[in-house]
């Protein structure tokens, strides 16, 4: 006979007083707007195939992160679109946040690119847009911080603008080593810089491309995007002259004296003073080819209770195209303090039929 133990033929009778299961919270559930659910499911069903010389490459499904300084907490995330987890393609959107500096002189870079839809290699031209836009701005972070602390208007669109242009001609260079035309190795790039003072509360756009730049103030979506005509629906904000700098040349559309923009309806300046001498010239580096897209710039004075959204298509296409998704956000982000990072990522996943492109957005919640 066997010396191993056996098994018991009926299981033990569990104590009579056996404590219940603890029940936590309900957990952040992906829902949909809209009368029917998308066509695709709303979780990953393959992977990206991947080769050899390509393992540099692999593009996670998902990216997340957070932090908080000065006045401001941000939350970023980036999401493979249903469409892609479907197919088994790769996220063709990239995300960067990063902090260079220190204390108040700290400036936070986040920089959102998507790559052409059409080209395989869309995933890398996102990621070497975002990488690059990084180096440069890391290089002249101190310069950038002080020129935002001090509301120098003209320094900061003509530096951005060049780091901008520089970036775009790394594109075509490695398009060009790669063997590949520039529309094949193209992206879109939109960033925002954020000083870590608590005192500054500027908050600068600048890139390239499409996507979507939004701010919620007071339960109302208004649409900063610069140089997009005024829509209708959920927005309340008016855009184009007076809500921002127009495309390409760093001056406010319908602009007054020195140029000062038009004051909005409550009062609020929207673009930062030119009015204010400039202690030096802006940043300048050996010219290179502009992009083919025109280089947009918008920069703002943050309130208390506002939050900030900087998107790309796969979710500016859906806030403008779907009245039930930007009243949806609205309910969920108007209360007293930002999301936590799963609820927002939840939030930022929220379905509508018809969208199924890649979702990256960066929302930065004020104090």
């Amino acid at each position: 006979m066997s010396g191993r133990p056996r098994l018991p033929l009926e299981a033990p009778t569990a104590p009579p007083e056996a404590a219940a299961p603890v029940e936590g919270p309900e957990r952040p559930r992906v829902g949909f707007v809209g009368f029917r659910p998308p066509t695709y499911d709303s979780e990953p069903t393959a992977l990206p195939l991947t080769t050899t010389g390509a393992l540099d490459h692999v593009v996670p499904d998902t990216v997340l992160d957070g932090a908080r300084y000065g006045t401001y907490t941000l939350r970023a995330a980036s999401v493979r679109g249903d469409s892609a987890r479907y197919r088994g393609e790769h996220r063709r959107d990239a995300l960067l946040t990063a902090r260079f500096g220190s204390g108040a002189d700290a400036l936070v870079l986040v920089a959102v690119a998507t790559g052409a839809r059409a080209a395989g290699s869309g995933h890398r031209a996102a990621a070497d847009a975002c990488r690059w836009i990084g180096e440069a701005v890391c290089r002249s972070h101190a310069r950038l911080a002080e020129d935002i602390k001090d509301a120098r208007a003209e320094a900061l669109t003509s530096g951005l603008h060049r780091l901008t242009d520089r970036t775009y001609g790394k594109l075509r260079a490695r398009a060009a080593a790669l063997g590949l035309g520039a529309d094949e190795y193209g992206t879109s790039l939109r960033c925002l810089l954020l000083s870590a003072d608590p005192r500054v509360r500027l908050r600068v756009f600048f890139g390239v491309g499409t996507g979507g730049l939004f701010r919620l103030r007071d339960h109302e979506w208004e649409d900063l995007e610069p140089g997009l005509p005024v829509s209708s629906g959920p927005w309340a904000g008016s855009q184009g002259a007076g809500d921002g700098f127009g495309e390409g040349s760093g001056q406010p559309e319908g602009a007054g004296p020195l140029g000062l923009p038009p004051e909005s309806p409550d009062g609020d300046r929207l673009t930062i003073d030119f009015g204010i001498p400039q202690v030096r010239p802006p940043l300048v580096e050996d010219p290179v080819p502009a992009p083919d897209q025109p280089f947009r710039f918008h920069a703002s004075t943050a309130r208390a209770g506002d939050t900030l959204l900087l998107c790309g298509d796969g979710l500016a296409e859906p806030l403008r195209g779907e009245p039930g998704l930007a009243g949806a956000l609205s309910a969920r982000w108007s209360g007293p303090g930002a999301p936590s990072l799963v609820e927002y990522l939840a939030d930022v996943q929220l379905r509508a039929k018809g969208y199924a492109d890649d979702r990256t957005a960066v929302g930065v919640w004020e104090a």
